[in-house]
């Protein structure tokens, strides 16, 4: 077994070297493009998607697996890994983390209005091609279901394994921990933004809980991101300070467990672009972490359901600044309320994120898409 990770996007990754745990047959590879990659310049990023996917294609047939699972992958960069993959005689898996034609399609028409329309429906084209292709395809909700059927896909080509935290890594531990002293927050109030700042989250929340807690010197914003709109965030905040926001980058999973504990509330964001077909990955590391969740997305996104199911935090809908700032006050004052939600988060996690499971139903999806592959050549 071998994992492949993009060098140059800076976006959350999880360990990337190997662990003395890990079995003598697992491997870590990167793979390089040579060149920084940046999200701010579409055409740039474009160009530096096809040409991972063709490098990645390339590595992937070398190592010659019997099955591959793509995920987070751009479009652009998942068609040649399944073009070389099926060359290579090796099944194919699409993980869906989110349909990646709806949201560009959202975004494109809302910033370049009539060149927006078009480039939407290219991707919608592409994605459905590469869905069609696939051996099998591993959707993260089953939200999913209905807009896969309008791709031309069947619900019998897809299996639904909900996302996961990974509790094994994440363990619980106290607020004033080193990495909480080191990095100035041990004895304040700590509002945390963890992971991933993109398009599909609104920086102006967190901008607006560094205006409501200003007269408050023991409430500290504290956002260890990056992304687009983490870089839009800091740039306002040289133009108008705030003291209590503190920027930090993206921290690495060997402290990550303490960057969770230093929290008193965990914050995650979604805009309503993205509607149902995303699920943030960051709200499941959040339940891991035992501290209430402060969730601003849209009511019929995964993750509201899960943070209500679990009575993990509060969830306001998307972009509702009032709404947010309240619920947030709230978790400020009630002590014993913030308590109650951090312990059921943990317990939800204790309770849902089992690995064991998780693996069978991955090793059975496998076994699936390696039949249809070997079935159709």
């Amino acid at each position: 077994m071998r994992h492949f990770f993009f060098a140059e996007d800076m976006g959350p990754k999880g360990n990337t070297g190997r662990l003395s745990s890990d079995p003598a047959n697992f491997s870590i590879e990167p793979i390089s493009i040579g060149r920084p990659y940046s999200k701010q310049n579409l055409i740039r990023r474009r160009q530096a998607d096809v040409l991972y996917g063709r490098l990645a294609s390339r590595r992937i047939a070398s190592f010659a697996p019997d099955v591959t699972i793509s995920g987070n992958t751009p479009l652009e960069a998942q068609a040649p890994i399944l073009r070389g993959v099926h060359q290579a005689g090796s099944a194919f898996v699409f993980w869906m983390q989110d349909f990646y034609s709806l949201a560009a399609a959202k975004i494109l028409r809302r910033k370049v209005p009539v060149v927006g329309h078009a480039i939407g429906a290219y991707y919608w084209r592409l994605e459905a091609s590469l869905l069609r292709r696939s051996d099998g395809i591993v959707l993260a909700s089953e939200d999913f279901k209905p807009a896969l059927k309008d791709f031309g896909v069947s619900d019998d080509a897809a299996d639904v394994i909900p996302n996961w935290g990974a509790l094994d890594t994440l363990p619980l531990r106290p607020k004033d921990n080193s990495w909480a002293m080191r990095h100035g927050l041990s004895g304040k109030f700590v509002f945390l933004y963890a992971g991933t700042l993109a398009l599909k989250h609104n920086p102006d929340l967190l901008w607006a809980l560094a205006e409501h807690f200003e007269s408050d010197p023991e409430v500290v914003i504290a956002v260890a991101a990056s992304g687009v709109s983490y870089d839009a965030l800091k740039a306002r905040n040289v133009l108008q300070p705030k003291p209590n926001l503190v920027f930090l980058p993206l921290q690495p999973m060997d402290v990550f467990p303490d960057v969770l504990g230093a929290a008193d509330v965990l914050v995650a964001l979604l805009e309503n672009d993205a509607g149902p077909f995303s699920v943030p990955s960051k709200v499941l590391s959040y339940f891991c972490g035992g501290r209430p969740i402060l969730l601003s997305a849209p009511p019929s996104n995964l993750s509201v359901r899960l943070v209500e199911q679990a009575a993990a935090g509060l969830c306001v809908p998307a972009g509702d600044r009032q709404a947010f700032v309240a619920a947030a006050g709230r978790l400020r004052a009630e002590s014993h309320t913030s308590a109650r939600f951090g312990a059921a988060g943990r317990a939800y996690a204790e309770n849902a994120f089992s690995i064991s499971s998780v693996a069978d139903r991955f090793e059975a999806t496998f076994g699936k898409a390696v039949g249809r592959s070997r079935g159709s050549s």
